[in-house]
């Protein structure tokens, strides 16, 4: 099995991101999966077309993109993205849209089809923090995750794959007192034992979820 993750640049004025940083310390392989590590560009667009490119090049069984979203608490894989854009920065080409479909006449929404509850079950049994998110946002990382899930509905039916937010490592918080941070080693743990859920589970677990707001 083949299993491509990637990560993003840093974007926004930060010197590093999370995700991909992250990324890099996993090891090569994961429950026998080979983890093939791909860096993206936090732009529109071109960030699809990279995840386009490295699925004609490796052949994956499963795709996981990871992103960064300063503010959350805890490593969040997402559940669902839209086919918006709508920044409220810039991306790391200028590129600012505002209330535009990601694909002309693509579906609304599309839902990843990993075994999310699976994932996140897998981290907390690992004493690991972790939770499903029900919005991937409009930036960067909902885009990429749309044309991943677009392209999963329209061209690759037997590819796997989805999105997973982490927050800021706690050197991105110095200036930034009230928004959460975890270490990188938990970062990295954490994706760690997500992948492996995914790569060993078929069908995702029966888990108690949502939110109350």
């Amino acid at each position: 099995m083949k299993v491509v993750v990637t990560g993003f640049d840093p974007f926004g004025g930060e010197a590093i991101n999370p995700a991909f940083e992250a990324v890099k310390k996993l090891p090569a392989e994961i429950a026998g999966a080979e983890i093939i590590k791909v860096e993206v560009p936090t732009v529109f667009g071109t960030s699809g077309e990279k995840v386009a490119e490295a699925i004609e090049t490796h052949q994956p069984d499963m795709v996981i993109c990871v992103g960064q979203a300063g503010g959350r608490q805890t490593v969040t894989v997402e559940k669902v993205a839209i086919n918006l854009a709508e920044a409220r920065i810039p991306d790391n080409t200028g590129q600012q849209p505002s209330d535009v479909p990601l694909v002309e006449d693509g579906a609304t929404a599309y839902f990843t089809n990993l075994p999310i509850k699976a994932m996140v079950k897998n981290c907390h049994d690992h004493q690991l923090p972790a939770a499903i998110s029900y919005t991937a946002g409009t930036f960067v990382c909902n885009d990429i995750m749309y044309h991943l899930l677009h392209l999963i509905n329209t061209k690759y039916p037997t590819i796997r794959g989805g999105f997973i937010h982490v927050p800021f490592l706690p050197e991105q918080t110095i200036d930034k007192p009230t928004f959460a941070s975890m270490s990188l080693e938990a970062i990295t743990d954490s994706l760690f034992y997500m992948i492996e859920a995914a790569v060993k589970t078929q069908e995702d677990i029966q888990l108690q979820g949502g939110t109350t707001h």
